[in-house]
Order: C-alpha cells, then sequence, then structure tokens
C-alpha cells in the first residue's frame, strides 16, 4: 500500500528530575549540598532513509515518544540522559505543524536528520542553588517536558522525470516498457492509485528514475478526483513526459487533452507550467492515431512530439534518450528554494504571558512560565518561594493585577492553582 500523509503524536523525554542531597561525613552529620542535576531528555529525530517509498508505517504507529532522563543522585551524581528516538522516513517528506501548518523541514538528502521534538532538560540538583544568601537550599528542580506536538508528514517523491497525461493515456504501460517496473494496467479510470517508480538503464548515459503519477482529470488543481495528490508529487520532478492518446480512443481530442492538462498543472502552480516537457503520443499501433500526431506536431512542433507505441515498444527507446540529454543539461533541482522549505529555527521562550478568565479563575499562558511550573516542586516550601520571587521579578503580579486580579483571586497556570496575594515577600 502507498501512503503519502500521516498524521502523527511526538513526544520529546521529559528531563529527569534534580536531586536534594547532603554530604554525609565523619563527625559532619550535614554537609554541603551534593545533589546531582538530572539526565536530559531524549530527542525524537526524523532520519531519511532511501530504502523507503511510502509513509505506511506511520498508519500503525501514530504516536512516538522519546525516554525521559533519568534522576539526580547524592555525592553530585547526575542522571543518564536518555536515547533519541530516531525515526526512519522516506526521501522527499515534509514536515508540518499540524496546528498551524507551517512548513517545519523539508527532508530529501539521504541520511538528513531534522529534531522534531526535542527533549527536555534535566533539572538542577541542590547544590547548583548554594550561594552567599543560602547555603543549604533544600530544593531542586523538576525535569523540564519534552516538547510535544501533533504533526503532519507529506511525501512527494522525488523522480527525475514525471508522467503526466490523461487516465488511460498509457503511462503505467510505457513505464513497464522502459523499466523494471511492473505497475497495474487495466483499461478503466484511475486503475494507478498510488505513484509507481521505475529506474530507466541506457546505454551511454546515466540512469534516471521516472514516476509514473495518477492520472488527472478537470478541476484537479481544485481536488477533484485525486488532483492534489497527484500534483503533490509532479512539483519534485526535473522534467515531465506528457503521454498522450493520439488516437483518441475514448473520442477525446488528444490536442485538447494536452492543453486540459497543462492548465490543471498551471492552476495548481504556475511554476509547474514551465517545466520542461516532452510529448508522447501513444498508441501509434491504433487506427486514426496519424491524424491524432499530426495535429499535435503542427501545433507543438516536430522536435517536441515523439510518436510512440507504448505496447509495441515502437519509438520508445528514442524518446527515453531524448529525455537523458535533456536531463544532463537540467540543473539538480527544478526550482531555486523557497524560504519556505528551509527549516524553521524555533524562537527563545518569551516571558510575556497572557491572561484570561476561564470559571472564575484567572488563567495565566506563557509558554516560560508555564515551564517554570512544570519545574517546580510546589511540595516544597522553598522551592515554591523561588518560583514567587521569580514569578514577581518578571513582572507577571503586575500584569495580573492589571487584569483585574485581586488578592484571594484563584490563579491557575497550566495544572496548577494557587491564590493571588501581592505583598511582601515571606
Amino acid at each position: 500500500m502507498f501512503v503519502d500523509r500521516a498524521k502523527i503524536y511526538v513526544k520529546g523525554g521529559d528531563g529527569g528530575n534534580g536531586a536534594v542531597a547532603f554530604r554525609r561525613e565523619k563527625y559532619v552529620p550535614l554537609g554541603g549540598p551534593d545533589g546531582g542535576d538530572g539526565g536530559r531528555g531524549g530527542d525524537v529525530v526524523l532520519q531519511v532513509d532511501p530504502g523507503l517509498r511510502t509513509l505506511l508505517d506511520f498508519r500503525y504507529q501514530q504516536h512516538l515518544r522519546a525516554g525521559r532522563g533519568a534522576h539526580g543522585e547524592g555525592s553530585n551524581r547526575h542522571g543518564r540522559s536518555a536515547d533519541d528516538l530516531v525515526v526512519k522516513v522516506p526521501p522527499g517528506t515534509q514536515v508540518r505543524d499540524a496546528q498551524t501548518g507551517r512548513l517545519m523541514a523539508d527532508l530529501t538528502e539521504d541520511g538528513q536528520t531534522f529534531i522534531v521534538a526535542r527533549g527536555g532538560r534535566g533539572g538542577r540538583g541542590n547544590s547548583r542553588f548554594a550561594g552567599s544568601a543560602n547555603k543549604a537550599p533544600k530544593f531542586a528542580e523538576k525535569g523540564e517536558p519534552g516538547e510535544e506536538r501533533w504533526i503532519v508528514l507529506e511525501l512527494k517523491l522525488i523522480a527525475d522525470v514525471g508522467l503526466i497525461g490523461f487516465p488511460n493515456a498509457g503511462k503505467s504501460t510505457l513505464l513497464s516498457r522502459v523499466s523494471a517496473a511492473r505497475p497495474k494496467i487495466a483499461d478503466y479510470p484511475f486503475t494507478t492509485l498510488a505513484p509507481n517508480l521505475g529506474v530507466v538503464h541506457l546505454e551511454g548515459t546515466e540512469s534516471f528514475v521516472i514516476a509514473d503519477l495518477p492520472g488527472l482529470i478537470g478541476g484537479a488543481h481544485q481536488g477533484v478526483g485525486l488532483g492534489h495528490e497527484f500534483l503533490r508529487h509532479v512539483e519534485r520532478t526535473r522534467l515531465l513526459i506528457h503521454v498522450v492518446d493520439a488516437a483518441g480512443v475514448e473520442g477525446r481530442s488528444p490536442l485538447d487533452d494536452y492543453r486540459q492538462i497543462n492548465e490543471e498543472l498551471r492552476l495548481y502552480d504556475a511554476r509547474l507550467a514551465h517545466l520542461p516537457q516532452l510529448v508522447a503520443a501513444n498508441k501509434t499501433d491504433l487506427p486514426g492515431a496519424a491524424g491524432g500526431v499530426a495535429t499535435l506536431i503542427k501545433e507543438l512542433g516536430e522536435s517536441n512530439v515523439f510518436p510512440i507505441s507504448a505496447v509495441t515498444g515502437k519509438g520508445v527507446k528514442e524518446l527515453m534518450y531524448r529525455a537523458a540529454v535533456m536531463l544532463a543539461e537540467l540543473p539538480a533541482s527544478p526550482f531555486s528554494q523557497e524560504e519556505e522549505s528551509r527549516v524553521t529555527l524555533r524562537p527563545e521562550a518569551e516571558d510575556r504571558i497572557t491572561v484570561s478568565r476561564e470559571d472564575g479563575a484567572f488563567v495565566v499562558h506563557g509558554e516560560k512560565v508555564e515551564k517554570l511550573v512544570a519545574m517546580t516542586d510546589f511540595e516544597n516550601r522553598e522551592a515554591v518561594k523561588r518560583f514567587q520571587r521569580i514569578f514577581r521579578q518578571a513582572g507577571h503580579e503586575e500584569t495580573l493585577k492589571a487584569s483585574g486580579a485581586k488578592n484571594g483571586d484563584t490563579v491557575r497556570i497550566h495544572d496548577i492553582e494557587f491564590t493571588f496575594w501581592q505583598g511582601e515577600e515571606e
């Protein structure tokens, strides 16, 4: 089964907790703090595997979680960091944030990697908080939560040559003629429901990859039929071979077929209409094909039209040699890399918060403050006092007050609730 789109949940491993510990020495019942840091959580890493051709595996494994870092221990022993979870994807995979649709990565090169969910850092042990103001801190940080998100993987095939044309124009037959690929062939529309890849070997030329893509119909640019599923794969090719039924077996004009397919390409993405294109006037073994070939040559020029019969093989070798010569002259990539195609760097977490009212409580949202909450041990009095100090110094108390919060009101941050009280620190 060919699968070219999958939605999955990914979560980086949480960091291990820092330890609260003190040295135990002879004649020193309570020495200095020596709690170690927690280990870092594992990242979820996508890696290109050239042996893969589909996203089928993600149909059965939709939740991917990396391991958690180990907790710190006494004697300043740090917890072990968790291993990364490396997930293999086929070349041509694009990664998008499921919520925003933002392109996060475009994975095309063999072995290329992308960290799609970072693991959280380990919490600091109490030895890290020792200072002149507090020489024996009795608190430590909890591990930072790993990143989590839903993502959408979309596969765009990477082929040198794409076969385009109406259903039943003979694309699958041509592919089976020029390569070892054996696509399903039958006389009804949309026989090809998924792209098929083949490698063309010609004496004296470089081998190239050719893709038989699902047939187009009118309205494909709007998603009609297999529209978007087809057009997504056309974007990667460097050269198009437009297979046209020159015999007009289904009662259509070969020239009209040619024009309609190109119009669908243009409406979907104007760049596709400018890809180099050869016209394979197929089915010349059938009666009536001569007139169709003559019409195509008159309109498009003799150098661009190749009369062929995919069934008998007549004219196919000449077409493939012409394609090989053109590929040798074309750049490796059909389009310059767009700004969107570059991996988007993650911005640093901001101190800014937003405040809303829900069920009578003031609900605070903010990446940095929510991370602070997750890493604070609210069962530890010293840790709570540290949280209050950081919250106040960041100006969040004033933001709450400006939003209407008064002493005694309930404030909720993530899954923690507390009572707002603006006064002197204890």
